[in-house]
């Protein structure tokens, strides 16, 4: 089976996700995209009219984010027009699930250079969510609209299911709260280090001017007293009637699981930031890498999806980790480096103590809670920080994964070569 290598990675810092506040809300998600496809076409030399693919992840394909976007970007990139583009949508899961498409092309033979990615302004998003909930529409993700799906699967708000979860393992707010707290301190580190300037590309606007050159949400003053004063974040949320009927984001939890009582243990110190960002990752054959001259710096090894309880839906990646895992005919001991998407506290926090790893392996440049979760970029960015640390480290093996909306999860091996 021919490999598939990765070549390159880079990313756009991540901006506020607030309009008004935020250095990215102003621009057009576009172009955010081109950005980093222009970048990743620069800094290799790519002939664009030899790219197959350009695999793109939005989760909210609506408004400036839709018509696809993968497409769009790689016009307003300047690529050449046989450069082809298509926009998916795994909610959190799709900027691994792009990549891992992009390779699964590749290994089969039919491409030989694609490039792999996402954006998400989320900016954006909270906007049009804002605008749908004034104007009346039950939430999308929780089967409201649909009383046969609701049946089935009853499903609730991602911020309650952490609680919930938290809830069912034991683990308390203290816990999560210095998880969150060593996000932020390990992040500082990074950016102090330098660790990021690798991969991060500048943002400019239609004039050229520089709008954002680095990651705009870390709070390195953060502690443990000011995490512990925050609000939980969800707890009037889950009793809010987001339909008709009556129904709530608690109620439907307790429809699953009717003894649980759910302990509101996440707020916005230990949950994954609003911002807003793009990254892309390219991806070739060893036989156009060699022919064109392109040095890989890693190869994918496994790719897994899992799905899991819609209910809860935050804990499909530790069977995604384990599925990826068996797939390489690897243990948990291979791996040096480990990239857990931190969507809330409690999903890291768990998948550390589900499979017995050492914490000191597990996002250690921080993670979405000090950095932010721009949520159809965050796959690829992950990809590329975990590429970076490899070589920083000298390391192996990184296995990135995060859960997704609906309850599943991507998960994705790589390694770390030299040429």
């Amino acid at each position: 089976m021919p490999e598939a290598l990765i070549i390159d990675a880079v990313r756009t810092p991540r901006g506020l996700g607030k309009v008004g506040k935020g250095a990215l809300a102003k621009l057009h998600p576009q172009r955010l995209a081109a950005t980093v496809l222009a970048a990743i076409a620069e800094r290799n030399k790519l002939n664009t009219a030899d790219v197959d693919d350009v695999i793109w992840s939005t989760s909210s394909q609506k408004g400036k984010q839709g018509g696809d976007l993968g497409r769009m970007a790689a016009l307003d990139a300047g690529f050449d027009v046989k450069a082809s583009g298509m926009t998916l949508d795994r909610f959190c899961g799709g900027g691994i699930t792009s990549v891992n498409l992009a390779a699964a092309q590749i290994m089969s033979g039919m491409e030989d250079l694609v490039i792999a990615g996402g954006t998400e302004m989320m900016s954006l998003t909270a906007t049009m969510a804002a605008d749908e909930a004034a104007a009346g529409f039950p939430p999308g993700l929780m089967g409201a609209h649909n009383a046969s799906l609701d049946m089935q699967h009853p499903q609730s708000h991602q911020g309650v299911c952490g609680d919930a979860i938290a809830s069912l393992e034991g683990v308390s707010r203290a816990e999560l709260d210095a998880f969150a707290l060593e996000s932020q301190k390990r992040a500082a580190i990074a950016i102090a280090e330098g660790r990021f300037d690798r991969s991060i590309v500048p943002v400019k606007d239609a004039e050229g001017n520089v709008v954002l050159s680095k990651d705009e949400y870390p709070r390195p003053e953060t502690t443990a007293d000011g995490l512990a004063k925050l609000k939980p974040a969800f707890e009037g949320l889950a009793d809010m009637p987001y339909n008709e009927t009556g129904a709530t984001f608690r109620k439907q939890i307790s429809r699953r699981y009717p003894d649980l009582k759910i302990e509101h243990v996440h707020h916005a110190g230990n949950s994954s930031g609003v911002v807003d960002g793009a990254a892309a990752v390219l991806l070739a054959s060893r036989d156009y890498a060699q022919k064109h001259g392109l040095k890989a710096r890693g190869r994918v090894v496994a790719m897994a999806n899992v799905g899991d309880d819609p209910t809860l839906m935050l804990n499909a990646p530790v069977p995604a980790a384990r599925k990826a895992l068996e797939k390489a005919g690897l243990t948990t001991n291979d791996i040096d480096l480990w990239e857990i998407n931190e969507a809330f506290a409690i999903v890291p926090e768990k998948f550390i103590r589900d499979l017995g790893i050492d914490r000191a392996k597990v996002n250690v440049n921080g993670g979405a809670i000090a950095l932010g979760h721009p949520i159809g970029a965050t796959g690829a960015m992950l990809i590329g920080t975990v590429l970076d640390e490899l070589e920083r480290t000298g390391g192996r093996y990184g296995l990135v994964t995060m859960c997704a909306a609906g309850g599943m999860a991507p998960a994705i091996i790589i390694e770390r070569i030299d040429g």
